[in-house]
Formats: C-alpha cells, structure tokens, sequence
C-alpha cells in the first residue's frame, strides 16, 4: 500500500467542490496541508495558482510525492479523486467493470449533478435579474437529478455499489436538498444515503474543513508560494 511521508498540498475552499477533496484526504488518512484561496481577493487568478489550476478553479493539490517520486499538480476535483483513489489504491476500484460504474457516477456529477444544481442557485438566488424561464428550467433539472439519484439508491447502499468516490463526490452538493425542495417523503432513497454519508466522521470533518480557517492571503504564505513554484 502507497504511504504518504510529505504532506499533499491542498489548494481549496469550503465550498461543494472543496469538500470533494477534504472528504477524500480525510477518508484516506494522509497527510496534508490546507491552503485557503481567497476568490474574494482574486487569488485564482494569481500566476502561483494559475500554475497548477490554469482554469482559475478549486480546488487543486500538488503532491510532493507524485508518479515516479517527483512533484505533481492536479486540478479538477473528479480527477483529483481519481488521482488520490489510483495512488493510494482506495476508494476506486481496481477491476475495470467496477471503475466503469464508478466513473459513470463520477461524471455524472461532475457533469451534471454539480453544475446544475450551480445554475439553479445562481438564476434562483444570486441573478441580479430574476428570469422566470432560467429559474424554471434549473429548477426542474435540479428535481430530476435528484430523482435520478433516489431511483439508483433504491436498494445499493452507495451510488456505485461500494463506497467510492462516486458519493464522495456526490455529497457536498446535496447538503442543499432541502433548500432545492426535495422532501424526504418523495426521496426516501436519497436521504437514507444522505444520513448514512453524512454519519461517516470523514465527511463531516471534510464538510467542515476550511471553514474556521483564517483568510491567510496566498501573498502572504511565503510556504505556499515556493511549493506552488516549485512543483514541476
């Protein structure tokens, strides 16, 4: 089994794609070592982050331990999660019919799932112009991705079978079913799965990581800046 001796470098926010990559170090148990981005001071748009995230989104890690023992940067949080589930060999299957169902999942979420849910809240809560056809539109896609989870979770007891990342994945953005109107009368399923993640203490420590943590600037974290630099 692969060990981790230096910290993986975790470039990120509290936000449902940040917790993607909290829950997942957490669940692994390695060693690392959270970085804030500031968005609200611009810091993904920095040259520093911009070298391992050039598409100016978190999260991201370097590892210093990467493919062959020299550094690696990996941004993207559904190839992150493949990266750490390969290296560490957890979480993602090693026979290729069960990695099939866990990427299917995976991009599902990453593909749909997430962004979907993105443009709900933003016509819904955030539009400066409240447009009745974005709102309808995203929130019907919301209920039915929804529906597409509860009807897969109608027996297994995980989205792929095993507990993968695939829900890793899944689960920070359904911290917001409620609010999105999906009741537990119409979604039993979903929320069976939901309470059963939710009671995992790596995902609760993955939820709440980042969130108490003081806005430290990437300017200003002068161990940041060298690893961000040096990675290559």
């Amino acid at each position: 089994m692969t060990t981790q001796t230096q910290p993986i470098q975790a470039y990120s926010l509290p936000t449902p794609n940040g917790q993607k990559l909290h829950i997942m170090l957490e669940e692994l148990g390695v060693p690392y070592t959270y970085h804030r981005i500031d968005i609200g001071k611009g810091e993904q748009f920095t040259p520093e982050f911009l070298a391992i995230s050039p598409n100016n989104k978190i999260p991201a890690i370097v590892d210093p331990e990467g493919p062959g023992g020299t550094p690696i940067s990996v941004f993207e949080s559904g190839a992150i999660l493949k990266y750490l589930g390969l290296k560490f060999g957890k979480l993602y299957p090693t026979d290729m019919r069960a990695q099939v169902q866990v990427d299917e999942w995976l991009f599902w979420q990453v593909g749909g799932f997430g962004p979907m849910l993105g443009q709900n809240n933003h016509f819904s809560v955030y539009a400066p112009e409240k447009i009745p056809y974005a709102i309808k539109r995203y929130s019907d896609e919301t209920h039915r991705l929804f529906g597409v989870l509860n009807k897969r979770l109608d027996g297994p007891e995980f989205i792929a079978g095993d507990y993968s990342i695939a829900d890793i994945a899944s689960i920070g953005w359904a911290q917001s079913a409620e609010r999105y109107g999906i009741t537990r009368a119409e979604f039993p399923h979903f929320y069976a799965w939901f309470d059963r993640l939710n009671a995992r203490p790596a995902v609760q420590k993955g939820l709440n990581l980042g969130k108490d943590v003081p806005r430290v600037s990437l300017a200003d974290d002068k161990e940041a800046q060298k690893i961000l630099f040096n990675q290559r």
